[in-house]
């Protein structure tokens, strides 16, 4: 990159202290939209990409969001905003495909207040209840996890969806499910994807396993994302995760558009539907979808998996987008 120019990234770790302190960051771009640090802001989680979405839109900042958030990212259709990874709607509903193609039609919900989780019930809720399934929620905050399993027993549900936070109360939860003798055959899941993270792993151990969640890779990744995924495995301890690769593209993106338009904010804006970038995980290209009025890869790649319970460092893939 040029002199002058500089990329902040931002990432909440859906953490409501670190989604004020971003408020913070956006503000300095307010009050000095023109100063020597023109900054794009990219959101790598999801609790405050909509906000940022919006600010971005009221400043003419340019903002590439790489998080599965809210189909709804602005009230009204933007050229500033872009959006790496599959709206809400598109992974969830590939999700609840899955569900169905496994043989669940009762599904339990365990939920907590927020506006991603809801959207998230609704999406479940209304897919299935159009194939001729059912959604069971159950509000945590007035449940303990031994209520779970009663409710799971009560409402014959073949399937519980974790829509809560980790490790509280998420990792009780499972304990408490995989320990009840009533519940040996029921699956469950997370769509989000906690079951991803090594603490889950660390904390659940082998309860941990076979519990599907969405990532967003392809079957194989590009040329490309072969040697990054090279490189990272001899950097980190551990595989790469699918943020990683997510990371890695939207550096990549924003890494064009700039060489290509400096600091230039319209230019930068304009040029969205005509980015071409060779990602990890395939060409990237945003166009206008039906619905969603940012511009948006029309085709990231989805997937179902799980955490192998025979080799529970190993994921297996359950379905495809």
């Amino acid at each position: 990159m040029a002199a002058g120019e500089a990329v902040t990234v931002f990432e909440d770790g859906r953490d409501a202290e670190r989604g004020r302190r971003f408020d913070d960051q956006a503000g300095v771009v307010e009050k000095h939209p023109h100063s020597g640090d023109d900054r794009r802001l990219l959101d790598q989680d999801g609790v405050v990409a909509r906000a940022a979405a919006a600010r971005a839109d009221a400043l003419g900042l340019p903002y590439l969001c790489s998080s599965a958030v809210l189909d709804a990212l602005t009230e009204q259709p933007t050229q500033w905003v872009a959006r790496l990874s599959p709206p809400q709607s598109c992974g969830w509903r590939t999700y609840a495909d899955f569900l169905l193609g496994a043989g669940h039609s009762r599904i339990a919900v365990a939920t907590q207040r927020s506006v991603y989780w809801a959207t998230g019930t609704r999406i479940l809720r209304e897919y299935l209840a159009a194939r001729g399934g059912t959604v069971i929620e159950l509000d945590m905050s007035a449940r303990t996890p031994a209520d779970v399993c009663d409710e799971l027993v009560d409402h014959r549900a073949t399937a519980l969806l974790l829509l809560v936070g980790h490790p509280e109360p998420a990792v009780p939860i499972v304990r408490s499910v995989r320990r009840d003798r009533r519940l040996a055959g029921i699956m469950m899941g997370a769509p989000a994807g906690q079951p991803e993270f090594t603490e889950w792993a660390t904390l659940l151990g082998d309860d941990g396993a076979a519990m599907p969640f969405l990532r967003y890779l392809p079957e194989r990744l590009s040329p490309l994302g072969a040697r990054v995924e090279k490189a990272l495995r001899e950097r980190l301890p551990e595989a790469p995760s699918f943020v990683a690769f997510e990371g890695y593209d939207t550096i990549a993106v924003l890494a064009e558009v700039l060489r290509s338009h400096g600091v230039d904010r319209p230019r930068i804006a304009e040029s969205w539907p005509r980015v071409a970038v060779e990602g990890t995980r395939g060409l990237i290209r945003f166009s206008r979808v039906p619905g969603i009025g940012v511009w948006q890869w029309a085709e990231p790649p989805i997937q179902v998996v799980d955490r192998d319970p025979g080799q529970p460092d190993r994921f297996r893939i359950l379905h495809t987008g």
